[in-house]
């Protein structure tokens, strides 16, 4: 066996044994029988059950589009901050993935969503009242969780470091958004611009 197969043996077990703890951790002090728990689980359901009543379904793709951009962007970066241990969520809905469940597929992209919603349905800066929302969970939320363990900072990341995320996130979303609702309008003028001349060479003279 090469020594490059037997360093990936080695953290594959390594990445088993860590795995196999976290559960036995979660089982301990995060299953069923704890508000912990309770709390993840309605930090996952309540938001959407709101969505689902509150969202502007005339614009159902666009913020759904929108939202999954946040969600995804969200994840990637809470798997980064978790799997370098800058960060830690003492308590999870599931075990099996690092980041929090109801914060990144659930509470964030649905905050965010409805923020959309009424910027674009009320024609107010985005930007701003974003930068707000972040201000909020990183300066406010995250330091609530912290007091009550549900969120423990390891490392060098802080506060700050938290709100940049979430800028860059709001940012690209926006702006991938955008992209492929112009390319989407874009299509749109396009073929209606070619349906009247594909109409008058249907036509028989007669």
């Amino acid at each position: 066996m090469s020594a490059q197969s037997e360093a990936l043996d080695k953290l594959i077990k390594q990445q088993q044994e860590g795995a196999k703890e976290w559960l036995h951790y979660w089982q301990e002090y995060s299953a069923f029988d704890t508000w912990q728990f309770w709390f993840n689980v309605i930090m996952f359901l309540a938001p959407l059950i709101i969505l689902l009543f509150t969202i502007d379904w005339k614009r159902a793709l666009q913020l759904g589009f929108f939202g999954f951009n946040i969600h995804v962007w969200f994840a990637y970066f809470d798997d980064f901050g978790t799997t370098q241990a800058l960060w830690t969520y003492p308590h999870k809905m599931i075990p099996f993935v690092a980041h929090n469940l109801g914060l990144d597929a659930s509470l964030v992209p649905v905050s965010f969503i409805l923020l959309y919603q009424w910027t674009v349905k009320h024609k107010k800066n985005y930007y701003l009242y974003t930068l707000l929302l972040s201000l909020f969970l990183s300066f406010v939320l995250k330091p609530i969780f912290v007091m009550h363990h549900l969120f423990k900072f390891n490392s060098w990341a802080n506060y700050f470091h938290l709100f940049l995320t979430y800028i860059v996130i709001l940012v690209l979303s926006k702006v991938i958004t955008d992209f492929f609702m112009y390319m989407q309008k874009r299509a749109k003028e396009k073929a209606n611009q070619e349906e009247p001349s594909k109409k008058g060479r249907r036509r028989k003279p007669r």
